[in-house]
Order: C-alpha cells, then structure tokens, then sequence
C-alpha cells in the first residue's frame, strides 16, 4: 500500500534511515514500501526531549527508526519504569505504549507517547497553577 506525503516549503521528513529536505515549494510524495516515515513535525531531537515524556517519545521514535529496535529496549524500560512511579495515573497510557511496542506497531506507540507528553504537560500546569494559588493564599486560607 503506498503512502501519500505532501510536504509544505522546506519541510523535512525521515524515510527509512534517510532524511529528506522538501525545496521551496509544495511537493507531493507517494511512498512505497515498508519503512519508517516520520513528518518533521513528529521528529523529537535529543535537544527537545526536555521532560520525561519526551524522553520516552525518543526512545519509542529511536526504536521505530531503528533496524533493531531491541538496542533501545533497555533505556525505553528504565524510563517507562520510573515514570510509572512517579506519575502512577499514567498507567493507562504506559500499557498502550507497552502494548504496542511488543506486538510490532511502533508507529501506533509513537501516537500514544504523543498521549502521554499531553497528560505529562496537563499535569505540569495543574500543578504550576496549584501552587501559584497557595503562593497568593487563597487555596490555603480557611472560609469565615
């Protein structure tokens, strides 16, 4: 089954072990074969992977990339490990990843640590917005 790309002015995309610069105009790729692809918007540089999430989306985007993805096991399990302790309402999304990840679909595990980058960040600013809110006093203060 081919797979059908339009790349937007300069846009790059990952095919197999190759990345691909589009020029300076539209272009409309058709892809056949069984290889990666990835969008440059779906690329996580080691450089972004600032969080633990995104660490984890690394690691499963270095398995798809990968001709082995076994090599990358070990660090994806490490980090999967102590996310999972320290953010334990993750669970659902880890076995999605897990899940995938161990039946061959690493695209599909690449879509769910995209899940799991959301849930990290909607935790990070419910958490910044908490404690902005005992800063001021007026989540600690009792009613009169």
């Amino acid at each position: 089954m081919s797979l059908k790309v339009q790349l937007k002015p300069d846009e790059r995309i990952i095919i197999g072990a190759a990345v691909v610069t589009n020029g300076p105009s539209r272009t409309r790729l058709t892809v056949d074969g069984d290889v990666p692809i990835l969008r440059e918007k779906d690329i996580m540089t080691a450089d972004a992977a600032n969080t633990p999430a995104k660490r984890i989306y690394l690691a499963v985007q270095l398995m798809y990339l990968a001709r082995n993805p076994r090599e990358h096991h070990g660090i994806y399990f490490e980090l999967i490990r102590d996310f999972m302790m320290a953010v334990p309402s993750s669970l659902p999304i880890l076995d999605e990843i897990n899940n995938s990840i161990l039946t061959g679909s690493l695209y599909k595990a690449l879509r769910a640590a995209k899940d799991l980058i959301a849930h990290e960040a909607e935790l990070l600013n419910h958490a910044q917005r908490d404690a902005g809110l005992r800063q001021n006093g007026t989540e600690d203060s009792k009613p009169s």
